[in-house]
């Protein structure tokens, strides 16, 4: 059974393989909205983007990224810069399915100044 680590906080749930990352943190009681969007967002639909989490080790073992969920990350602005330099380890919790264990940071921090931002 794959575990997921949350690291901020300090939290390990074990789930079934495929497993939604969204729908295992609202269970876990784990906030994974900032702000307002507690209580106004898509409802796992893809498109608030607000659910945004940073796969801190095992991103091999999250389903793979599909083409709406990249075009969504790249489509809005702070997605944008959230996703500078983790363009593999940012995904949006309500597109991933966990296939084995991972390390999972919410809430992660915009990368303003990424290494690759200005060339």
């Amino acid at each position: 059974m794959p575990k997921i680590k949350f690291v901020k906080e300090k939290k390990v749930v074990e789930v079934e393989p495929g497993a939604n990352l969204r729908k295992v943190a609202m269970k876990e009681g784990i906030e994974l909205y900032p702000g307002v969007h507690q209580y106004v967002n898509c409802m796992g639909l893809g498109q608030c983007a607000s659910c945004r989490v940073h796969i801190a080790k095992g991103a091999e073992n999250v389903s793979r990224q599909g083409l709406f969920e990249k075009l969504r990350l790249l489509a809005g602005p702070l997605t944008f810069f959230a996703r500078l330099g983790n363009e593999k380890e940012l995904r949006l919790a309500c597109k991933a399915s966990v296939n084995g264990d991972i390390e999972v940071v919410t809430q992660p921090d915009l990368n303003w100044h990424g290494d690759r931002f200005w060339g």
